[in-house]
């Protein structure tokens, strides 16, 4: 399969799928995410939906989604072990998925926005926790 532009709803699941077959593989990430999804299928139509809407800004409209919270909920599941080499490891695979089926301007802009993502997550998380 030869690479090509992110530009329909239909590339970014494809890509939301492809990198969530490696997280639920991964060593380090698949223990954390298997654990707290329950429902892959809602999950994968969900992400898919928040990246339709940053990449194409298309689909399901603002305020709908609240990434923070779902972290920080996540984190406490977890017992606040969330690190910052989790945030790395996410992505890691999520630029390999990319570099992998995708180039151009949106394959470019889903790394970015998903890098800025990953540190805004990660200081958000650690501002929630519970001081001693």
């Amino acid at each position: 399969m030869g690479k090509k532009t992110i530009s329909s709803r239909e590339d970014v699941d494809f890509l939301v799928r492809q990198f969530y077959d490696k997280v639920r593989e991964h060593a380090t990430l698949g223990p954390i995410f298997n654990g707290v999804v329950e429902d892959w299928e809602h999950h994968l139509i969900h992400l898919s939906d928040f990246w339709e809407m940053i990449l194409l800004q298309t689909g399901p409209g603002r305020g709908r989604f609240n990434p923070t919270k779902v972290h920080q909920e996540v984190d406490a599941k977890v017992e606040h072990q969330i690190s910052q080499v989790h945030f790395g490891n996410w992505l890691e695979l999520w630029f390999a998925t990319i570099d992998e089926f995708f180039v151009g301007e949106n394959a470019t802009y889903a790394k970015e926005h998903a890098r800025r993502m990953a540190h805004m997550l990660f200081m958000r998380i650690w501002e929630a926790r519970p001081r001693a």
